[in-house]
């Protein structure tokens, strides 16, 4: 009995060491770019317009990835799809250092998206399969890694990018060489592991067909679009705001931006185990709340108030991983392709949001006028009042959801 027992701990050690493993190299693959991108632009002399259509090319990629990934799962199982989506984060990484023009570095950049893309499906239905106890702190502590990794690994990048090695300079191509070879280690941990669900006959899962039938996954994925988009917005609109609304210097504002996601990590290392306790729904709906109220305050509040700015990542950190529990829970034999359909139409509505809020900015820019001082806090305001808008969304789909489960009994 206890060798039985040791068989399944290390079964089960070796399952969250792909998990965990994989969420720290996903959050690297990510988040590398940011220090690496001017560079980039200055040696295949790009324009703003060739590096935009660069950055949207590879956003398709990633929703194309996600949008197949669970056809590949039901055909191949979980862990075969895993390894190709690891082995493909380093097959990009090796294509990328060895680009020399801008053709195949640009093939090479939408093959780790693809990558990217197919690792964020995988990594979620791993977590739905495995995760069946303590299912919301399990994903919110999962998510931490991705977090941690996120914050350091613009860090890791620019200092990667000037290490000599035996006289070669890594810049750049190495630096993405490196980062993307660390998928090597989560390629082994699931080699060595095992992953339920594999098993389960084709007509034992739920359809696409009978899910999209369930109001609670429409509301899921207004709930997680509204979600994402005000937690992605925030890394691309809190330095410029602070910078043109109150003249903070861009080191005063790149450290506002690093305290948010220093909020961000910890809420999902600290407050998972609340979710379990006091339910995913009514979790959605508090945390969203919570990270709503904080950024008005901070727009309203104004300099002073900033602080909430920081504040509101508490909040909002816990939307992504509490969803990815409520559809374990809720769709245990449907969670895969709920998974990807969630998540496909999240990226879908993630790319409207963020166009939504530079739309905002210049409409009351034009009305305050375009040109003056006060036009452009304005529009700025507005724009991140929007941000704000999108998190109480998110919280009043919540409740929508929790008004249609509770007379039914089906709250989570």
């Amino acid at each position: 009995m206890n060798a039985k027992f040791r068989g399944i701990d290390r079964i089960y050690a070796w399952q969250l060491a792909t998990i965990f493993i994989g969420f720290i190299v996903f959050g690297f693959s990510e988040n590398i770019k940011g220090p690496a991108i001017p560079r980039i632009q200055l040696d295949f002399n790009l324009d703003e317009g060739q590096l935009g259509t660069l950055l949207s090319l590879n956003a398709l990629g990633y929703l194309l990835a996600c949008s197949f990934t669970a056809i590949l799962v039901r055909k191949w199982g979980i862990k075969a799809v895993s390894v190709i989506a690891f082995g493909s984060m380093v097959l990009s990484g090796a294509l990328i250092a060895l680009s020399q023009s801008y053709g195949p570095f640009s093939a090479s950049y939408f093959l780790m998206y693809i990558g990217n893309g197919m690792l964020e499906i995988a990594l979620a239905i791993l977590g739905a399969r495995i995760f069946v106890k303590n299912t919301g702190t399990m994903m919110n502590l999962s998510h931490f890694f991705y977090g941690f990794s996120s914050t350091i690994a613009p860090l890791l990048a620019t200092g990667l990018m000037s290490v000599t090695v035996f006289g070669w300079t890594l810049d750049w191509r190495g630096m993405y060489l490196v980062m993307l070879s660390l998928c090597l280690v989560p390629i082994l941990t699931a080699l060595r592991s095992t992953f339920p669900g594999d098993d389960v006959a084709h007509e034992d899962r739920m359809s696409l067909g009978r899910l999209m039938r369930d109001p609670a996954l429409w509301l899921m994925v207004l709930i997680l679009s509204f979600g994402v988009v005000s937690e992605l917005a925030v890394g691309g609109w809190l330095v410029n705001f602070l910078e043109k609304a109150y003249g903070w210097s861009t080191v005063s504002a790149s450290g506002m931006l690093s305290i948010f996601f220093l909020c961000f990590a910890l809420a999902r290392l600290v407050l998972g185990p609340i979710t379990d306790r006091i339910g995913f729904t009514l979790s959605l709906i508090v945390f969203a709340a919570f990270s709503a109220l904080c950024t008005f305050a901070a727009i309203l509040g104004g300099e002073r108030w900033a602080f909430l700015f920081a504040a509101a990542g508490i909040g909002i950190a816990m939307i992504y991983p509490t969803v990815m529990a409520f559809i374990a829970r809720r769709y245990p034999r449907g969670s895969d392709t709920a998974i990807t359909f969630t998540v496909t139409l999240m990226g879908l509505g993630s790319v409207i949001g963020n166009y939504m809020i530079g739309a905002v900015i210049e409409g009351v820019k034009s009305a305050f006028g375009a040109g003056s001082p006060a036009g452009l806090l304005r529009g700025l305001q507005a724009g991140y009042g929007f941000i704000g808008l999108c998190a109480a969304l998110s919280a009043v789909c919540g409740a929508i959801l929790y008004r249609y489960l509770k007379p039914r009994g089906e709250l989570i």
